[in-house]
C-alpha cells in the first residue's frame, strides 16, 4: 500500500535538502527583523556602554559612564516589550521597506534612462515618458511627473 503522505513528505525532503544547500553556499539565514532590531539595539547599546567620553573629564567619567548605562538600560527594557508583543509587525515594516525601497530605485532608474536619452538625442522612447508633447509643460523642472510604475 502506498504513503498517502508520500509527496508532502518527498516535498519536505526536498525542501531540506535545498535549505541545507543554501546555508551551505550562503551561510545561516538571517533571522526574522525582530530579531535583527533586537541584534541591533544590544550591539547600539553595547557600544554606548563602551564609550570614554574625553570631554567629561577623569573626574566626571564614571559618573557619565553609569548614566549612559542607566539609559540604555531604560531604552532596552522599553524596546524589548514591544518586539516580543509585536514580532510580526517588524517583519511587515521590513517587506514594506524593501517594497518602497524598489519603487524608489525604478523611479530614479525610469528618470535617469530619460534623462540620460534627452541628453543624448536619442529618441527611441514615447515623448510622452520624456515629458515632452504636453501643452505649456517643455518636461523640465520641478514640476515634471515621475511614473512609478
Amino acid at each position: 500500500m502506498p504513503d498517502a503522505d508520500a509527496w508532502a513528505t518527498a516535498c519536505a525532503e526536498d525542501l531540506e535538502a535545498e535549505k541545507a544547500r543554501r546555508r551551505a553556499q550562503y551561510g545561516p539565514p538571517a533571522g526574522s527583523a525582530a530579531e535583527e532590531l533586537r541584534k541591533l539595539v544590544d550591539a547600539v547599546a553595547d557600544k554606548l556602554s563602551g564609550l570614554q567620553s574625553p570631554l567629561l573629564g577623569a573626574v566626571a567619567g564614571p559618573a557619565a559612564q553609569q548614566v549612559v548605562r542607566q539609559v540604555v538600560q531604560q531604552a532596552k527594557a522599553a524596546v524589548e516589550p514591544v518586539i516580543e508583543r509585536n514580532p510580526d509587525v517588524f517583519d511587515h515594516l521590513a517587506a514594506a521597506g524593501n517594497e518602497l525601497l524598489a519603487a524608489y530605485r525604478s523611479a530614479v532608474q525610469d528618470q535617469e534612462r530619460r534623462w540620460t536619452a534627452r541628453d543624448t538625442g536619442i529618441r527611441d522612447t514615447d515623448p510622452r515618458d520624456l515629458g515632452e508633447g504636453r501643452d505649456g509643460d517643455d518636461g523640465t523642472g520641478p514640476g515634471e511627473r515621475i511614473d512609478l510604475d
